[in-house]
């Protein structure tokens, strides 16, 4: 229990408090130098993204999670209900309750799925003609069909799915992986955000480290050949000017951090400058396709128009997980793009032919290269839709009962986890919360939700709050 708690300070003051929480990021550019000489064990200087012990034997390394935002639909992807055809063009039977929606449509008459389903692979589990290239990895995945969530608009429910809360101000999963476990590579961020043609909505609070040191924040890469701005020094700059430049940029913000204990804004910076000159060299490289086959290429559908994006997202996460990264969330329809309040069929046939093919490729590389075992891919929205129309052939907002899957990491292939009822409204056996979401992940990283704890305004906050329980059923 000792080890598990060992994240929770005991402190004797609020001054004290305050006095370690700003000491502990001061040193992380000199610790970076100190190592290049060989002389950082004889060093004293607490390095806040230092490799750290798990809790527990961890099944994974890294996750790779794919942000469906705006709220795919279970009930035409992953959730076949054949009751709705029963019921097709009549009112929902009061036997279900009427939930109060986002757009006030649940006496709205009940509207079938259009697409064709079929049982793929040796567990037969159900998926819609709109993800042929992922059904064929079905054995590797445990789809989740009872999630639930709090949210009822976009950006609460984006917040929550990220942070545990429908409130902005909370720590990223990222943030709270890489608070507990460290980095496992120093040239690179430990916690990286690949988005295709918009911001998602609520911007950057949803990989921000919350009350955590900003040191933990996800680092934003683009699209292209220059993933973070303002990276490449200036043109005609030596290394050995960039060097002394950030050299004392350190001393200034060190002396400034030492008359504000409590900045970890500023110590963040600090440790930012550093990170940004190691990443000069391993970025570049890292986002670099070119030694990629064109094979390789092709699995991810690299050269088509409809899938260039996200299957280069896709693509760049399995090299970053392959380079230490412990964490990376692509978002595919940034800007609630799965938000299909009208024409589902086209909207959705739109982002599906987006996301099938690189996703399936992603799969299907990542355990050609033995990555998939150790590497936990996570899909799924912020929530799913109604099973009765919007503007007659729209849906709603679900957050009651919705879908989402697993795969590697540990995760038990070929199985369901819960169900929803027969209209693919709720969640009605094994309801599974996000908490218990992300309680799960960080125990297949080898992080105890209850013991990762962060001692802020006087409370040990830990990344579920007060609930979540893991989802052991998901386990192999």
């Amino acid at each position: 229990m000792e080890d598990k708690l060992r994240h929770h300070w005991q402190v004797a003051s609020r001054r004290e408090f305050f006095t370690r929480a700003g000491s502990g990021l001061a040193g992380i550019a000199l610790a970076s130098l100190l190592r290049g000489d060989g002389a950082l064990a004889a060093a004293t200087i607490s390095d806040a993204l230092a490799p750290r012990k798990p809790h527990h034997p961890p099944k994974a390394k890294s996750i790779i999670w794919l942000f469906m935002e705006g709220g795919p639909s279970h009930v035409d992807l992953f959730d076949p209900k054949p009751k709705l055809l029963d019921l097709a063009g009549q009112p929902m039977p009061a036997s279900f309750g009427r939930p109060i929606t986002a757009m006030g449509t649940s006496n709205n008459t009940l509207m079938p799925s259009k697409r064709t389903f079929k049982q793929y692979g040796q567990s037969g589990l159900w998926v819609s003609d709109w993800y042929p290239n992922i059904a064929e990895h079905v054995d590797d995945m445990t789809v989740i069909r009872s999630v639930w969530a709090d949210g009822l608009n976009h950006v609460g429910s984006v917040c929550q799915m990220n942070t545990g809360s429908i409130l902005a101000g909370r720590p990223a999963m990222g943030a709270w992986t890489t608070y507990g476990l460290g980095s496992a590579n120093r040239n690179l961020p430990s916690f990286v955000i690949l988005l295709d043609d918009k911001e998602p909505v609520g911007g950057p609070k949803n990989w921000s480290s919350g009350f955590l040191p900003a040191t933990y924040q996800g680092t934003q890469f683009r699209q292209g050949d220059t993933p973070i701005l303002h990276l490449k020094p200036p043109q005609g700059t030596t290394d050995e000017e960039q060097r002394g430049k950030l050299d004392f940029l350190k001393r200034l913000n060190e002396r400034f951090s030492q008359e504000n204990p409590d900045d970890t804004e500023l110590e963040a910076r600090i440790g930012a400058y550093e990170l940004a000159y190691q990443m000069q060299a391993a970025a570049p490289e890292a986002v670099d396709f070119s030694k990629e086959s064109d094979a390789t290429k092709k699995t991810y559908g690299v050269d088509e128009p409809d899938t260039a994006a996200f299957g280069a997202n896709c693509l760049l996460a399995r090299r970053l997980v392959e380079r230490g990264v412990r964490f990376v969330e692509l978002y595919a329809g940034s800007g609630s793009g799965w938000d299909a309040h009208t024409d589902l069929e086209k909207n959705h046939s739109r982002h599906c032919r987006a996301s099938d093919k690189p996703i399936a490729g992603l799969l299907a590389d990542l355990k050609s290269r033995g990555l998939l075992d150790e590497t936990l891919v996570v899909w799924g929205g912020e929530f799913g839709r109604t099973p009765f129309n919007e503007k007659g052939d729209g849906r709603d907002h679900n957050p009651w009962g919705f879908t989402m899957w697993m795969a590697g990491g540990g995760i038990k292939g070929g199985q369901y986890v819960g169900s929803t009822d027969e209209i693919g409204l709720r969640a009605a056996e094994r309801p599974v919360h996000v908490h218990d979401i992300h309680a799960s992940i960080l125990w297949l990283l080898g992080l105890d939700h209850v013991g990762l704890t962060y001692m802020h305004n006087g409370r040990a906050e830990r990344p579920t709050e007060v609930y979540g329980s893991v989802i052991h059923e998901l386990f192999a």
